[in-house]
C-alpha cells in the first residue's frame, strides 16, 4: 500500500512529525521532489533534527529511505545530513538514490543568487538553494543524472559543453567568474565516489516491493500553495508538490497511491513572497510567531521568520482538493491555548464580491479576507490523549475546520513530540 504525505498550504505544515510518526509501520519512505531548499523539523527519542533532504523515516532500523528521480540532489548536503545522524547517535540509516535523479550542480547555488540579487525588490524570496536554476536546466535537457556519473567520456563532452553556455550568462548577464569546465568535472568524479554506494534502479526496487505488498509512504515538501501549475504563480516553487506527481518523482504506477494525507496546519503561516490573504502583522504576529511550531516560526532551512496569518479555510480547502485527500491531518492545535478568539478565515472579498474559491493570482492580490470568529479555549491541551477530553471550544474549532475542508480530520497534533498526536475515529 502507498501513502503520500503532503501539505494542504504554503509548507511547514508539520508533515515531518506526521511522516516520522507513520513510518513506525511502514517499510520504505520515499522522497520524490523538491531539494534542501526547505526542511522538516523532527523531534524523537534521538533528540531534535532538521531534515532537508533525507525522507522523515530514517530514524527507524525497519525502514529503507529513498531519494527518488525527482529529488533536486545536492550530494554533498546527503552526505552530510546522514553523518549529522550518526554523530548523534543515529543507527546508520538505510538509503537509497536513484539513478535516474539530477544533480544539483554548484553553479545552480551560484545561478540562484546571482538571480535574486538581480532581480532586487522583484525577487521570488528564493532559499537560495539552487532550486529554480536546477528544475531549469532539468527540463531544458541540460541537467545532468546521477547515472551520467559513471560514463566518463560522454560526462567530460557534456560538462564542456554546458560551461559554455552558463559561462556566457555569468559574463554577460551576471558579470561573476566564469566555470572552469576542469574542476567541475573533477568536482563530479568525487560526487561520483561519494554517491556510488547508494545508487539503484529505484523504480525496478519499487515494483518489486508492491508486489511484496510492502507498506510505502511518499514524503513531499513543501505545500499545494507552492505548487507551480496550482499554487500562487510565480511566487511558487520549481518542483510539482502535489501527491499525483509522487507516482512520477518515485517510478510508481499512479493507481498505487490509495490514501492522501493532507497535512492542515490550525493557523497559517509562510516563508517567502507572495499572495497571503489571512496575513497578520505586527504584535499579534510576533506573538503567534514566538509561541508557533517549536522554538517558533522560523524557516528550518533559513531561519527567516515566517508570514503569519489565521487559519485560511478557503486556502485549506483548495489545498486538499487539488491534493486529492482522503483525509487531513490538523497540526500545532496546542499553540492556540492563549488566544481568547480564534478569527477563521472562511471566504474572499474581491472587486466588491465574497467567494469560497481560491482564485489565480490576479485576483488573489485583490482578496480581503472574511472572518468568522470561533471562543477560545484558553487552556493548556498538551498531554491530552484522546479527541473526547480536549476542551468543547477546541473540539468545536477542529469540527468547524472539517467541515469547512470537506475532508475528514483523522489525527490532531496537540505537541511537537512524535507522541502527542490524538486519532479520531
Amino acid at each position: 500500500m502507498v501513502r503520500a504525505i503532503v501539505g494542504a498550504n504554503w509548507g511547514d505544515e508539520g508533515k515531518g512529525k506526521i511522516t516520522d510518526m507513520l513510518a513506525k509501520e511502514s517499510d520504505i519512505i520515499i522522497r520524490f521532489q523538491g531539494g534542501s531548499n526547505a526542511g522538516h523539523t523532527i523531534i524523537n527519542n534521538y533528540g531534535k533534527f532538521a531534515l532537508h533532504l533525507l525522507p522523515s523515516g530514517v530514524f527507524y532500523g525497519h525502514t529503507t529511505s529513498i531519494i527518488g528521480n525527482g529529488v533536486a540532489l545536492n550530494i554533498p548536503y546527503l552526505l552530510d545530513e546522514i553523518k549529522a545522524l550518526t554523530d548523534k547517535g543515529v543507527p546508520a540509516p538505510k538509503i537509497l538514490v536513484s539513478d535516474r535523479a539530477q544533480i544539483m550542480m554548484p553553479y545552480h547555488v551560484l545561478f540562484d543568487a546571482y538571480e535574486e540579487e538581480r532581480l532586487g525588490g522583484k525577487s521570488f524570496g528564493s532559499t537560495k538553494s539552487g532550486i529554480a536554476p536546477f528544475y531549469s536546466d532539468k527540463y531544458a535537457k541540460i541537467g545532468f543524472q546521477v547515472s551520467e556519473l559513471f560514463h566518463e567520456d560522454t560526462l567530460k563532452e557534456k560538462v564542456e559543453r554546458v560551461c559554455e553556455m552558463k559561462n556566457i550568462l555569468l559574463e554577460h548577464l551576471y558579470h561573476k567568474p566564469a566555470v572552469d569546465p576542469e574542476e567541475l568535472f573533477q568536482t563530479l568524479l568525487g560526487y561520483r565516489d561519494m554517491i556510488r554506494p547508494y545508487v539503484c534502479d529505484v523504480s525496478a526496487y519499487l515494483y518489486d516491493a508492491l508486489r511484496e505488498g510492502k507498506n510505502i509512504l511518499l514524503e513531499g515538501q513543501l505545500g499545494s500553495l507552492k505548487d507551480p501549475d496550482h499554487g500562487i504563480y510565480p511566487m511558487v516553487t520549481s518542483s510539482s508538490t502535489l501527491a499525483a506527481y509522487g507516482a512520477i518523482g518515485a517510478g510508481i504506477p499512479p493507481y498505487e497511491i490509495k490514501n492522501i494525507t493532507a497535512v492542515v496546519k490550525a493557523y497559517s503561516s509562510a516563508v517567502g513572497a507572495g499572495a497571503f490573504v489571512s496575513e497578520i502583522f505586527g504584535d499579534e504576529a510576533d506573538e503567534l510567531r514566538k509561541r508557533g511550531g517549536d522554538g517558533g516560526e522560523f524557516g528550518v532551512t533559513t531561519g527567516r521568520p515566517r508570514r503569519m496569518g489565521w487559519f485560511d479555510a478557503v486556502a485549506s480547502r483548495y489545498g486538499c482538493r487539488i491534493q486529492g485527500a482522503t483525509e487531513a491531518a490538523l497540526t500545532v492545535l496546542d499553540v492556540l491555548g492563549y488566544l481568547d478568539e480564534l478569527p477563521v478565515c472562511v471566504g474572499y472579498e474581491i472587486d466588491g464580491k465574497v467567494t469560497k474559491d481560491f482564485p489565480t493570482t490576479g485576483d488573489l492580490e485583490k482578496a480581503r479576507p472574511v472572518y468568522t470568529r470561533l471562543p477560545g479555549w484558553k487552556c493548556n491541551i498538551r498531554g491530552i490523549k484522546t479527541y473526547e477530553e480536549l476542551p468543547a471550544e477546541c473540539r468545536n474549532y477542529v469540527e468547524f475546520i472539517e467541515k469547512e475542508l470537506g475532508v475528514k480530520i483523522t489525527m490532531v497534533s496537540n505537541g511537537p513530540g512524535r507522541d502527542e498526536i490524538i486519532y479520531r475515529k
